[in-house]
């Protein structure tokens, strides 16, 4: 992808974490980017084109930013052998008092309501979704193999769902950010505990 392709991404995932997918307007989004409103054209051909590839990036960093802090600062011996410390590390790098993090979380929560109405966009939030409780059910299957598949995405789907619900909480000053960092370990052991009780 080019430099200033990339660039209107990530200001466009700016905008819409300042003002949301509504409030997304091309000549605010082309002084953020810092190029011209024809440059925005060239590149997409239409709204929905922006939005569904400032989506994938958004899906992008987050799994880049979660990636490299999960492994910043921790040599391999200190990263949890447990699988299930690994998938709550995981979870909770998404609960960060961090501006990267925020204007993400943000982004991402914002274009999740805008799928809504726009049917393309929801194709693509599906399948970015469909992916991340695959990998959550993953982490979950490592530590509890035994436990029927569908339980295990049954409680992928309800992990990532609450993480989005407290992350939208916590944005938006209605819930601390321990506590949602505390409600999520806490659902994560009634998870396991579920799986468990299956095995």
């Amino acid at each position: 992808m080019s430099d200033r392709r990339t660039a209107i991404l990530e200001a466009a995932a700016t905008v819409i974490a300042r003002r949301g997918v509504r409030g997304l307007r091309v000549e605010e989004l082309a002084e953020e980017a810092g190029v011209s409103k024809a440059l925005i054209y060239y590149h997409f051909e239409d709204r929905t084109g922006l939005l569904r590839r400032t989506l994938a990036l958004v899906n992008n960093r987050a799994e880049r930013y979660t990636a490299e802090q999960a492994a910043a600062g921790q040599p391999a011996a200190e990263t949890p052998a447990d699988p299930l410390r690994r998938l709550e590390q995981a979870l909770l790098l998404e609960l960060q008092d961090l501006p990267h993090v925020r204007e993400n979380s943000t982004a991402w929560g914002e274009l999740r309501a805008s799928a809504v109405f726009d049917p393309e966009l929801r194709g693509e939030l599906a399948l970015a979704s469909v992916i991340w409780v695959r990998e959550v059910a993953d982490q979950l299957g490592e530590a509890r193999p035994t436990a029927p598949e569908s339980a295990l995405t049954a409680s992928a789907e309800r992990l990532t769902a609450l993480l989005e619900g407290l992350s939208a909480r916590w944005l938006s000053g209605i819930l601390p950010l321990t506590d949602a960092r505390t409600r999520m370990r806490e659902a994560i052991g009634v998870e396991v505990a579920h799986l468990a009780g299956l095995d």
